[in-house]
């Protein structure tokens, strides 16, 4: 959009880009004319001017040449009467001197008279060449001035021409008139108003290979508080008049998508000299949205207006990409924090996992313990109760109980008994 100041009232409006040209247009064509008059009238002025400088040369050169004569006319008569006087004072003496003195002077007067007719003569006839020459000048100069305004036309009708050219085929100025490539051109179109227009933007060529392909240029813009607000991938297509195979625009779409996302950018842009007779792509920017998102296809002219156009949209959301940063920031906190608290709910349902596991593995091995002295306990209880049986058979162990049935030994206890 273009801004316009009314000169009477002071207002400012806006204008989208073809209502600024045919403004322009009009004004161009008012001053145009205006223009035209002014110097046909000065060039009128001119000749007319020329025309009596030259007439005024003439007539003075014709005046000098005849006040010549006059005297050299003047110097004779004047010889002449000195002679008739000097002849009136001597006519005696010098009577046949004068005679032939005045034969002389009437030969030469008559030769004078008749340099005089001749002069007279190339002076006509210098006058007559004079008004030819003028004339001739006068024609010349017309013709000269005729051609001149059928130049100025000419100059004219090609300029009108190459400007319904170049807006017709607006994208061959771009590269054709600067001698240089289309990347090269935008790039020096950009650095030419980096600092004034983008002193803070990140504009370099795409020399990241790793993903397979890249494209030829990213843009990236930060706020002070570093947020990324506004990312373009720009790929830049021109083919020569010469090329045996045309490209299409549309062959180039997938492969700029894909380096828009592995690149991590917002918008995708192709800079394109292709299908240079397609009126779609020469009427202006053109949304191809439809087949990859924020995606768009533009002619060079349209460069920094595109980066323009996009980079002060970003900064109007700026806000709530700042705002929408904050609540990511939070969530991302949350989502720590929930993380952190599983991780710790899981390490410790592991550690009471295996707490419990090894606490049951303890009461598991101190019931084996229990039962195990039961066992030793019952064991040692019937070893206790056979003690004491074997003691009390100990006790009720006799000579008597043990000869019962062996009268062989009770005998000999009695022997021994009786020799105690």
């Amino acid at each position: 959009m273009q801004e316009i100041r009314c000169p009477k009232c002071g207002k400012v409006f806006q204008v989208d880009e073809s209502g600024y040209d045919q403004i322009v247009k009009q004004v161009r064509d008012k001053e145009f004319e205006k223009e035209l008059a002014r110097r046909q009238a000065q060039l009128e002025a001119m000749r007319q001017q020329e025309l009596e400088t030259l007439r005024l040369k003439e007539e003075k050169a014709r005046t000098e040449s005849l006040s010549k004569k006059d005297a050299e006319i003047s110097v004779k008569d004047q010889k002449i009467a000195e002679l008739q006087a000097q002849l009136n004072a001597s006519k005696t003496a010098q009577e046949l001197a004068v005679a032939q003195a005045l034969e002389e002077k009437n030969e030469e007067l008559a030769l004078k008279t008749t340099q005089i007719a001749d002069l007279k003569g190339e002076l006509k006839n210098k006058e007559t060449e004079n008004r030819l020459n003028e004339k001739s000048m006068q024609e010349q100069y017309e013709e000269k001035l005729r051609l001149k305004d059928e130049q100025y036309g000419e100059k004219l009708r090609l300029k009108d021409e190459q400007i319904e050219y170049y807006k017709d085929f607006k994208a061959r100025q771009s590269t054709k008139m600067v001698g240089e490539s289309l990347e090269q051109h935008c790039l020096t179109q950009f650095n030419a108003i980096r600092m004034t227009a983008f002193p803070n933007a990140y504009f370099e060529k795409d020399n990241d290979a790793k993903t397979g392909s890249k494209g030829d240029f990213i843009y990236r813009e930060c706020s002070e508080d570093g947020t990324e607000f506004i990312s373009i991938m720009f790929e830049m297509k021109n083919e020569a008049d010469e090329t045996a195979t045309k490209h299409k625009n549309e062959d180039f779409f997938k492969e700029l998508d894909k380096d828009r996302r592995e690149k991590g950018c917002e918008y995708a842009i192709l800079v394109s000299l292709l299908e240079i007779d397609n009126e779609l792509y020469n009427n202006g920017i053109v949304d191809v949205s439809y087949r990859y998102p924020k995606m768009y296809v533009i002619r060079p002219q349209f460069f920094i207006p595109m980066i323009t156009l996009l980079r002060n949209a970003a900064l109007n959301s700026l806000q709530y990409k700042q705002e929408l940063q904050v609540v990511r920031n939070q969530q991302v906190d949350i989502r720590n924090f929930e993380e952190n608290m599983n991780a710790f709910k899981e390490g410790f349902s592991r550690n009471y996992r295996l707490a419990s596991e090894k606490f049951q593995t303890a009461v598991d091995e101190i019931d084996k313990t229990i039962d195990h002295l039961q066992k030793t306990k019952a064991a040692l209880l019937s070893s206790e109760n056979n003690l004491r049986l074997a003691n009390n058979k100990a006790d009720d162990l006799s000579i008597k109980r043990l000869t019962k049935n062996a009268p062989s030994v009770k005998a000999m206890f009695d022997e021994l008994k009786e020799e105690g």
